[in-house]
């Protein structure tokens, strides 16, 4: 089945579903309330610098100041990997990088040098603000189009990875240094593959007119203040997501159906045909099986199809990964049967950090194997599946105990950490403390309280579950109390408290 991209546009929210053979392989969603602020230009004023980080804080007008590297201002392709989800091939830069060495000096300056407190500063967010942290920006602006991205402060021409013929690579980077001015730069994007002069020159008049144009705010911008905004949600979705291995852009809503046709009618005029409205009245998300995979991806058990399954943690520190057999039992042997599983788990877990959006430090316990030739095949299996992921992932060997380290690029928020939010019961500790061990705590609490009051009632206001509990099989822990403090111990249900809570106080004479 040919890959689809499906829209879904209400007034609180805009999500982008990309159908790759009619199974849903990225969500991406963005509530109108919270648009995400990734690819914004701001002019900044520097708040604070940092030589023992060597980074500094910049306020740029949001609710948290900005993290800005030393690596983000002179460095300037590091960040653009975010904000191309790692398109971009960056090689051959002709200075040095972090640590780097050239010509016997050392090309890394010191944040100290570089930034100075209230210093104004034009800043582009490269990474939303993740949980606790502000947002990661860089100085080093990037302006993508439909085929290319300017890069204003440099002067590089560099070609998407995904295009692997040679010739057409030169082909590519050939046209866009004839063209391009002196003293900037262009990353040549994969949808730029088979287009001709023409189409290239207008995607680079556009981008040229819009820096332009950044340049005239930011002279009379206040500070801080927002110079350049994104593209909504779905914009973003047809010039980013939109490739040749999709057929059709199906949409919703008639009022971001109309807009689309005015963008594409300006960046890519072809595309025209491939756009439908759907005005069926089954929700469209539905109709395409989208919310019940959503809803699967927010589960932490995955089975597999041969019985199987996998058990996906996600920390604040790293994600783990963990695979069972499950009601799998093989056919001919234990050895067969630990390779099936782990061979389908490879790739359902590929799938699953792609469709989670799932970041950072991962470590996957496959199920053990004894062969050296069966460990190679996984590793090869993992790497293969994982080709699909336009985020960046490095896979390291299999450790000693038999686990595959492996890290995916944080970009944005995860899909848990979009619709989710900790448990107001367990405060994201994914338990609470159980009835007895509530029960035992109350216990302790009128201890203490019958030593500080001469009262002769003391009152346990708590749960009804746990009510329920002192009142039946702790009913001889109360009774024993009484005598003990010889004193009246009334236990009251209160409906409105947390699991966790009670109180405890003595009743007035």
């Amino acid at each position: 089945m040919p890959s689809e991209l499906i829209i879904n546009v209400t007034y609180q929210e805009t999500r982008v579903a990309l159908m790759e053979n009619g199974v849903l392989a990225e969500i991406y969603i963005e509530r109108h309330s919270d648009r995400g602020i990734a690819g914004n230009i701001y002019k900044g004023k520097v708040v604070r610098v940092l030589p023992g980080m060597q980074a500094a804080f910049v306020d740029v007008g949001l609710d948290r100041s900005a993290f800005l590297h030393v690596a983000d201002i002179y460095d300037e392709f590091e960040e653009l990997e975010s904000l191309m989800n790692g398109e971009a091939d960056l090689g051959g830069i002709p200075f040095g990088g972090k640590g780097e060495q050239v010509g016997n000096q050392n090309c890394v300056p010191q944040i100290e040098d570089l930034l100075h407190e209230g210093q104004e500063i034009l800043v582009q967010v490269s990474k939303e603000p993740i949980g606790s942290k502000g947002a990661r920006i860089t100085s080093h602006i990037s302006l993508p189009g439909r085929h290319l991205v300017l890069m204003p402060t440099v002067d590089h021409v560099g070609v998407s990875r995904r295009i692997e013929n040679e010739s057409e690579r030169k082909r590519l980077k050939d046209l866009v240094e004839r063209m391009k001015p002196n003293g900037m730069g262009f990353i040549v994007r994969t949808a730029s593959e088979g287009k001709s002069e023409e189409e290239l020159r207008m995607d680079l008049e556009f981008l040229l007119k819009l820096w332009t144009t950044i340049q005239k705010k930011k002279a009379t911008a206040p500070v801080p203040g927002l110079i350049h905004n994104e593209l909504t949600m779905s914009l973003r979705a047809i010039r980013d997501l939109y490739t040749r291995e999709v057929e059709r852009v199906v949409i919703d809503s008639r009022e971001e159906f109309e807009n689309i046709h005015e963008f594409i009618e300006t960046f890519i005029p072809q595309l025209r045909h491939f756009i439908v409205l759907y005005d069926r009245e089954e929700p469209i998300f539905d109709a395409y099986g989208i919310e019940e995979e959503i809803n699967r991806a927010l589960g932490k058990r995955v089975w597999l199809k041969s019985g199987g399954y996998i058990v996906i943690e996600e920390n604040e520190a790293l994600v783990a990964v963990d695979v069972n057999t499950g009601r799998y039992v093989g056919k001919r042997n234990y050895e067969e049967t630990i390779i099936r599983t782990n061979l389908e788990a490879a790739k359902e877990i590929a799938y699953q950090l792609r469709l989670r959006n799932v970041g950072g430090i991962i470590i996957i316990d496959f199920i053990d194997m004894e062969k050296e030739w069966a460990r190679e095949r996984l590793i090869q299996a993992l790497q293969e599946a994982l080709k699909k992921d336009r985020t960046k992932t490095n896979i390291l060997l299999m450790s000693e105990l038999g686990l595959i380290e492996m890290t995916r690029k944080r970009t944005r928020e995860s899909l848990a950490g979009t619709l989710c939010e900790p448990c107001p019961y367990c405060e994201g500790r994914g338990f609470i403390k159980s009835k007895a061990t509530m029960c035992y705590e109350v216990f302790q609490e009128i201890k203490r309280e019958a030593l500080n009051n001469a009262s002769g009632k003391i009152i346990a206001h708590v749960h009804p579950d746990i009510a329920e509990l002192l009142y039946d099989e702790e009913r001889e822990g109360i009774e024993e109390l009484e005598l003990k403090l010889k004193k009246k111990v009334v236990v009251r249900a209160m409906p409105a408290f947390h699991h966790e809570e009670y109180e405890v106080s003595v009743a007035e004479r």
